[in-house]
């Protein structure tokens, strides 16, 4: 399923509605503030694929692949290990800078697809 953000992928602002609505847009996707009343977190059957600030969104923490993890930090000084988690298997993307949105959506979609495949089959 496609929503309007990834439909138009070229996005003047990213802000956290188009964030969470990217999120909300993906097969078996719920969201909550499990931490306090400002991170939100989105989960796929119960499991955490993202986390942001929702009052002051400036980044998205997302899972990777470790590698690939480190390919990225190497070449985007706005991707670092993920603030407050397991750094190995998860990075910090700073959007609205040398980022761009076409790869925020792509980091967003292989954090999802790696916490999907982790999951038992009964809970796909």
């Amino acid at each position: 399923m496609q929503c309007s953000a990834q439909k138009s992928l070229n996005v003047v602002v990213m802000d956290v509605e188009i964030i969470r609505e990217y999120c909300l847009s993906k097969e078996h996707v719920t969201e909550g503030l499990p931490f306090d009343q400002d991170t939100l977190v989105m989960k796929v059957s119960g499991k955490m694929f993202a986390l942001f600030n929702i009052e002051n969104f400036e980044s998205v923490n997302l899972k990777c692949d470790p590698e690939k993890a480190v390919v990225l930090r190497e070449k985007y000084t706005e991707i670092i290990p993920g603030y407050h988690m397991n750094k190995k298997h998860w990075n910090t993307v700073y959007v609205n800078k040398g980022v761009n949105d076409a790869m925020v959506f792509e980091l967003i979609d292989h954090s999802y697809d790696l916490v999907l495949k982790s999951l038992p089959k009964n809970r796909r």
